[in-house]
């Protein structure tokens, strides 16, 4: 079992010189007995079952270590990166023995055991860089002194670290449901509504959880950790609506989203005479976050029409304090009235946000006379119909699924009006690109399928074999692979499908390969790979992504793929 400490925790240690076993968790939970305390000097000791909150220098590694007592212990390690990736590495080395002849006042021994564990690296079991939180996990590891390194070589940062030998009672961490994404019910010129699932922890194991959301113009968020270290200490709360109000207009003033009709006027965010203090005249950023208690439905208000906002929903567990991020969401409010027509420019790829059930118009105008026209559109998501009229006239009404393209004839000084209307399912999002020139692809050619094949014959226990088709046109091909749990199915592998999201998205640990191939005969048009370094019985996710000349990457279906567990 893991062994538990607290650096100052090593005042109380014992000074005698009789040795002392290592306890188990069943003693004191911040107790470590070990012979001496210059065992450890400099370093500090993970407690099990606790997470601690820690600081690093830029270029200045920082060392844990615990103690796995016992063979076959399960062990799971959670390393949250704040604001800035990590580089973290986590080995394994054997116990040092127990000294012989107690109280027999020898140093020696002592000696070279602290020889041994700051000269030995030990076996490493997982590295990772980047600033997703990460986890390594397993239901059966070796007794050992484990050694965790973490290194920031980008700025000072703060992380944080939970550890544990017992992952199935501990639980600290709130379950996601089986759909973990938020949805867009609503959306507005000013206003943009969201909805969520409960967590399983609160609506199964009834323990006590809160929902915070956090709302920003530049990107998502991994975890609330690396929210709370964006905000200032004077913006990192706020509030909870008061009940019977989540939906009548809400004070966001405080977003640097002030109204346009407030008459010169700025509302305060931190009013005295509800919070008993001025807000802070240095300036914000446009990034903050919202409690709202168990409801699972929420209006954000207040903010500016024709504008990104991304959104990210936490659930925290108040008896832990420790959180689980949602698959996050943006959506673009509404344009003012008057601007209802997008234009669209002449080789130029557009993205198009779509709430639910919704429409969306795009204008087309050509400045120049042509014999053709072309319209390449990419649903990341969900099927979207598409209408695209020539001066009132009715060319094109189609259901597009992936990417397709469409090529219309031409006609001088024509005028064309696309109709984009959105799945029933939920938002929708897509790429479009028209142009004249036919020459102008910023899309990739696909293949009319775009499956990835696995061939079962050629599965081992540490490899698949699959190959997928190409075409004609030479590409770069990127092959990407994730591990997932036993239960993952064909529905989980659906709802995280975003096709618009490129390699530039994914985890450099899950990249396989790049290469380029394409076939004049287009018959032939097949390439197969052998990805390895896999573990025995274990199921994966991969992932190709095809990548256009202009940079413009689409994603095939995604396979998944299971080795044998027994060759």
């Amino acid at each position: 079992m893991l062994l538990l400490h607290c650096p100052l925790l090593l005042l109380l240690l014992p000074l005698g010189s009789r040795p002392q076993k290592f306890p188990t968790r069943d003693e004191e939970l911040f107790q470590m007995q070990i012979r001496d305390k210059a065992f450890f000097h400099d370093t500090s000791v993970i407690p099990d079952g606790a997470e601690i909150s820690s600081y690093l220098f830029r270029d200045t590694p920082k060392r844990y270590f615990f103690v796995v007592e016992e063979d076959n212990t399960p062990l799971a390690v959670t390393v949250t990166p704040c604001d800035a990736p990590l580089e973290w590495k986590l080995s394994v080395q054997e116990l040092p023995e127990e000294a012989s002849g107690e109280g027999s006042g020898d140093p020696e021994p002592l000696e070279q055991q602290k020889q041994q564990i700051t000269s030995e690296e030990g076996t490493e079991l997982f590295s990772y860089k980047g600033n997703d939180v990460e986890y390594f996990v397993s239901s059966s590891s070796p007794s050992g002194l484990y050694q965790l390194d973490l290194l920031s070589t980008e700025k000072d940062t703060h992380f944080k670290v939970y550890a544990t030998t017992t992952p199935e009672s501990d639980q600290p961490y709130p379950e996601l449901p089986y759909d973990p994404r938020i949805d867009v019910t609503s959306l507005g010129r000013t206003t943009v509504t969201l909805a969520w699932k409960p967590s399983p922890t609160a609506s199964l194991l009834k323990q006590p959880i809160q929902y915070c959301i956090v709302i920003n113009k530049e990107h998502n968020f991994k975890s609330l950790c690396a929210v709370e270290a964006k905000l200032s200490s004077d913006d990192a709360f706020m509030m909870a609506p008061k009940p019977g109000l989540d939906f009548s207009p809400f004070d966001f003033a405080h977003f640097g989203f002030p109204a346009d009709n407030n008459s010169g006027k700025e509302r305060a965010f931190l009013k005295p005479s509800k919070f008993g203090r001025q807000t802070s005249s240095k300036p914000r950023v446009d990034l903050h976050k919202v409690c709202i208690g168990n409801k699972n439905i929420f209006t954000v208000s207040d903010l500016k029409p024709d504008t990104q906002y991304y959104f990210d929903m936490f659930a925290v567990n108040t008896n832990t304090n420790m959180s689980t991020a949602y698959v996050g969401t943006f959506a673009r409010t509404k344009e003012e009235a008057k601007q209802k027509t997008v234009e669209l420019k002449d080789g130029k790829v557009t993205d198009v946000f779509i709430k639910r059930k919704g429409a969306k118009f795009l204008r087309f105008a050509p400045v120049s006379s042509h014999q053709k026209v072309t319209f390449s559109v990419h649903s990341c998501l969900d099927a979207v119909q598409i209408q695209v009229r020539r001066d009132g006239k009715l060319l094109l009404s189609q259901s597009v699924e992936g990417v397709r393209q469409f090529q219309l004839r031409g006609k001088a000084k024509a005028k064309y009006l696309i109709r984009l209307k959105g799945s029933k399912k939920g938002a929708s999002m897509l790429k479009i690109l028209a142009t004249t020139r036919p020459n102008k692809q910023s899309f990739p050619s696909l293949p009319e399928d775009t499956r990835i094949k696995a061939f079962d014959k050629l599965r081992t226990c540490s490899s698949v074999t699959v190959a997928w088709l190409g075409t004609q046109e030479r590409n770069k091909f990127c092959i990407y692979k994730r591990e997932v749990d036993d239960n993952y199915n064909e529905e989980q592998k659906r709802r995280e499908q975003n096709q618009c999201l490129g390699p530039d998205t994914r985890k450099k640990s899950e990249k396989v390969l790049c290469k380029y191939f394409h076939s004049q005969n287009i018959q032939k048009a097949v390439t197969t790979e052998t990805i390895r370094g896999l573990q025995p019985g274990k199921s994966y996710l991969l992932d190709v992504y095809v990548i256009g000349h202009g940079g413009h990457s689409v994603k095939y279906q995604s396979k998944l793929v299971k080795t044998r567990k027994f060759c």
